[in-house]
C-alpha cells in the first residue's frame, strides 16, 4: 500500500502497488507547498504514516494535541469555537523521509505536526485551506485508516 497525495490536484489516491483502491478530494495548506516550520505549506516528498490515532473513535471526534478531548464536532460547537483549526475522527501522522528537505530541522514535518485528518463537513475540500495539515472527510479518513498500517508509504507533490 502507498498513498500519493497530489497538491496540485487536491486529491489523495490509495495504491496497492499499481492498482488504485480509492481515491478522495483534500484540501491542503492555504499557502501552498513548502518544508519549513511555521510557514503554513503543505510539505513535498516522501513520507510515511508514522503513528496512527483515534481507532474506535466517533466519527467527528475533536482531537486536540493529538487526544479526544470527549467533545463530537456539531454546528454548535463550531459556532461556539470559532477560527478553531478543527481535527476530527482520527490522524494519520506523517514523517519526513528525506534529511534536510522534509526531515531533520526546519524542515522536519514529524516536528511539525502534519497529519492526514478529518475536518468539519461545512469546510470545502478541493481547494487549499488548511494550515499545512491535508484534511479529508470524515467518512474519508475513517475508511483510509482502517485500510493502512503505520509505516505507509506517503508521498506529496505538486
Amino acid at each position: 500500500m502507498r498513498i500519493d497525495v497530489d497538491i496540485g490536484a487536491q486529491r489523495l489516491r490509495l495504491y496497492d502497488g499499481a492498482v488504485l483502491l480509492r481515491e478522495y478530494p483534500v484540501s491542503t495548506g492555504a499557502n501552498g507547498a513548502g518544508e519549513i516550520q511555521g510557514s503554513g505549506c503543505t510539505p513535498r516528498g516522501r513520507h510515511i504514516v508514522r503513528a496512527r490515532i483515534g481507532a474506535g473513535l466517533p466519527s467527528g471526534a475533536v482531537l486536540r494535541a493529538r487526544r479526544w478531548t470527549r467533545e463530537v464536532w456539531s454546528p454548535a460547537l463550531h459556532a461556539h469555537h470559532p477560527g478553531r483549526d478543527w481535527i476530527l475522527s482520527r490522524i494519520l501522522w506523517l514523517s519526513g523521509c528525506e534529511r534536510g528537505r522534509n526531515r531533520l530541522g526546519c524542515v522536519d514535518t514529524f516536528r511539525r505536526y502534519i497529519y492526514v485528518h478529518g475536518t468539519p463537513d461545512v469546510e470545502r475540500l478541493g481547494q487549499p485551506a488548511s494550515h499545512g495539515c491535508v484534511r479529508m472527510r470524515n467518512e474519508d479518513v475513517i475508511e483510509l485508516f482502517d485500510l493502512v498500517p503505520a509505516g505507509t508509504e506517503v508521498e506529496l507533490h505538486e
